[in-house]
């Protein structure tokens, strides 16, 4: 039996062997089919030749001329270091080329040799000169390399540009993509049917990875283009067309909403709901209503009152002699929500008494075994946990609700686990990333969507500002301000540990530093995830209690912590950080009524962490935020590694290829009506990819 691309590994391939397939793997290439799939992320256009008169300085260019003398020297500065001088010369002029340390290139550089150049000219003196520019010799055959290779894969054509491993020249990646092409390219199957390409013009898949890596032209990588993202938008969206049928053929939970548990809580609340989380609200009830499972997405800024609206349908659920599950990324948010809603619910607790537990991973067994009884024996209404909540031992009595808070922390196959512990229950799945609602339509055609867009009266817009290093000593100075009128404040740093190779401080360090020498009589706490889990807890309360007056963090506090006397946040690194991450963190502050400050400190930034930055002085909407770094940063990073399907677009777009997305939608819910288990023969290949890549989908899969 042939095997399969996935199978081969990378080590197997000409040039590679066991060192080199280390790096590759590094690289995130480690077998056949992931180097196939590693696309160009550009591409230059060498075909056309520039007269040597006409080049222009500190520009990349590619000539025709003729060798018209060579030398071989060694450096002054150091005898085993090698240069090799050429001056090439066309019918306008002249241009030198030098080479270092290319010792064996004399043989190649003979006078009378004509050269195919490409590369940066730059000026040396009086004259210009290209530095170890790409080439090609020409012979009376036509283009071939040093190797003698028959075509041009550098020079003379649109040439890709790849991300490469480290120490893999971009020329020789070149050469393992076309000999992996040439090798293997007959044992990839397509699989999408004949009948789907022929209905929307697309090319056959090795039609298109040949394209895509060596198109003749461009019309060309843009049919290819379009194929392969076609490819991905559409494996993304059977699964979704799967998932909303699969809803639909299964009996769901119709809970009665009219009891008084929620009304009583909702009438009790010491604060009003906005008119945003009333008409979300609305929309949960009816969905609880009906007698098949509600499966939501509610979209709300960070701080917009989504936890007390997912506690109210919590309560529709207890209140009917279900269970609720509510889970949540991390162990400190686990406990934040287990406080605040037991906080909550004291309100009504006497009249309504409700059972609260939590469940994470850092219990012990004596502790986790109580809980995995309660809610067996269905002792427990509402239970907050972690992944813990996924774990076999836990066996439910009733799950009537399943809440899942920073759903882009988990991943498709893990938000699905938890649902079927119970006998389709209703599942409410939240976000603080927002998404641009056109686009979430698309992504989650599976889901409703709701979206709480407004903030709680009273909440201040917050102060955020990008500073300069020489900055410091009067942010320090600020802060101190801050924390005698009885504030708080977040420090918070890109890395555990400082990295020399970086250039990047580190919590750890930075923390006894700053403890030392800058905030000395101020009380400060430490706070990063590899803490113990009761460390984690202790530095948490004692910064909630208002004990520690400054905490020194990693991103571990990017979700959930809601601290109201907290109103100063300092970034530092601020130009490592996603923009979404930024936002994140920023909404650790302004939860009270005082006005809050985010200052962001950031060395030189390039172009990319520069933009994200500037938005985040610029905008304080989630949304707009979402729309920035959508825009910045591509789906995949956006979406997140653990966002199966989604962090699966290498190629594909989904903001500026909108339409070929609603094409490959509709196509996904035409096969899903026509065949939804994919038994027909001419689906087996698709059948099998989906399969490969999202391997949690096998039941889903099987549904029909």
């Amino acid at each position: 039996m042939m095997s399969r691309l996935q199978d081969i590994s990378i080590r197997y391939l000409k040039g590679i062997g066991p060192k080199r397939a280390k790096i590759f793997s590094q690289a995130g290439i480690n077998n056949v089919e992931e180097l196939l799939y590693r696309f160009p992320k550009r591409y230059e256009d060498r075909t056309k030749f520039s007269p040597i008169c006409a080049v222009q300085e500190g520009e990349a260019q590619t000539i025709k001329a003729r060798i018209l003398s060579r030398r071989a020297r060694a450096a002054l500065y150091r005898r085993s270091f090698s240069i090799i001088e050429v001056i090439a010369g066309d019918s306008t002029g002249r241009l030198n080329c030098v080479w270092f340390n290319q010792p064996y290139l004399k043989e190649y550089f003979k006078p009378g040799t004509t050269l195919i150049l490409y590369g940066k000219v730059e000026r040396r003196g009086k004259q210009l000169q290209m530095n170890s520019p790409e080439f090609e010799i020409v012979e009376e055959e036509g283009l071939s390399d040093t190797k003698g290779a028959v075509s041009s894969l550098n020079i003379g054509r649109i040439v890709p540009i790849y991300s490469l491993p480290e120490r893999v020249s971009q020329r020789h990646f070149r050469q393992l993509m076309h000999f992996a092409l040439d090798e293997y390219l007959p044992r990839v199957t397509d699989c999408l049917s004949f009948e789907l390409r022929k209905r929307n013009s697309l090319l056959n898949i090795a039609a298109s990875l040949r394209l895509i890596h060596f198109p003749e032209n461009l019309q060309a990588q843009k049919e290819a283009y379009r194929r392969l993202a076609f490819e991905e938008f559409f494996l993304f969206q059977v699964p979704v067309a799967l998932r909303k049928l699969s809803r639909k053929e299964k009996p769901g939970i119709a809970h009665k909403i009219e009891l008084g548990l929620a009304g009583e809580f909702i009438a009790r609340l010491p604060f009003q709901l906005t008119p945003a989380q009333s008409k979300v609200l609305a929309e949960i009830k009816e969905d609880m209503a009906k007698p098949f499972a509600m499966q939501r997405l509610l979209q709300g800024d960070v701080g917009s009152g989504k936890t007390v609206i997912a506690t109210i349908a919590s309560l529709i659920a207890v209140q009917g002699g279900y269970q609720a599950a509510f889970m949540v990324p991390t162990e400190i948010l686990a406990g934040q929500h287990c406080e605040k809603i037991k906080g909550q619910l004291s309100i009504v607790n006497s009249q309504w008494p409700i059972k609260i537990g939590l469940l994470t991973s850092s219990a012990n067994k004596k502790e986790k075994d109580k809980i995995y009884q309660e809610i067996k024996e269905g002792s427990i209404d509402l239970i907050i946990g972690t992944h813990a909540l996924l774990e076999e031992n836990v066996r439910f009595k009733n799950l009537g609700l399943v809440v899942i808070d920073e759903q882009h922390k988990f991943g498709v196959g893990q938000r699905a686990l938890l649902p079927a512990k119970g006998a389709n229950p209703d599942v409410l799945i939240m976000t603080a990333t927002p998404i641009p609602r056109t686009l979430a339509i698309t992504l989650y055609a599976d889901l409703d969507i709701s979206v709480i867009n407004e903030l709680p009266a009273g909440r201040k817009p917050i102060h955020t500002e990008r500073i300069e290093e020489k900055k410091r000593d009067w942010l320090y100075g600020f802060m101190r301000k801050q924390i005698a009128c009885g504030r708080q404040a977040y420090i918070v740093y890109p890395v555990i540990e400082e990295s020399a190779a970086l250039d990047l401080s580190g919590a750890k360090k930075m923390y006894a530093q700053l403890k030392k020498d800058v905030f000395g009589s101020l009380h400060m706490g430490l706070l990063h995830g590899r803490l113990k889990q009761e460390e984690q807890d202790r530095v948490m309360a004692e910064f909630r209690r208002g004990k520690i007056q400054i905490l020194v963090a990693t991103t571990v506090l990017e979700v959930g912590i809601d601290v109201a006397n907290a109103t100063l946040m300092v970034v530092e690194h601020a130009q490592r950080f996603g923009l979404s991450q930024l936002h994140q963190l920023r909404g650790r502050i302004g939860r009270g009524k005082e006005e809050s400050f985010c200052f962001l400190l950031s060395g030189a930034a390039g172009d990319e962490a520069a933009a994200r930055l500037e938005a985040m002085v610029k905008y304080s909407d989630g949304f707009y935020i979402a729309e920035e770094d959508l825009r910045i940063r591509g789906p995949g990073e956006f979406f997140g590694r653990r966002q199966h399907g989604l962090s699966e677009l290498k190629i594909a777009n989904p903001l500026t290829q909108m339409q070929l997305l609603k094409i490959a939608r509709e196509e996904a819910v035409r096969l899903v009506a026509q065949d939804a288990r994919l038994e027909n023969r001419l689906n087996a290949p698709l059948k099998e990819k989906l399969l490969q890549r999202f391997p949690e989908y096998e039941k889903l899969v099987m549904v029909g």
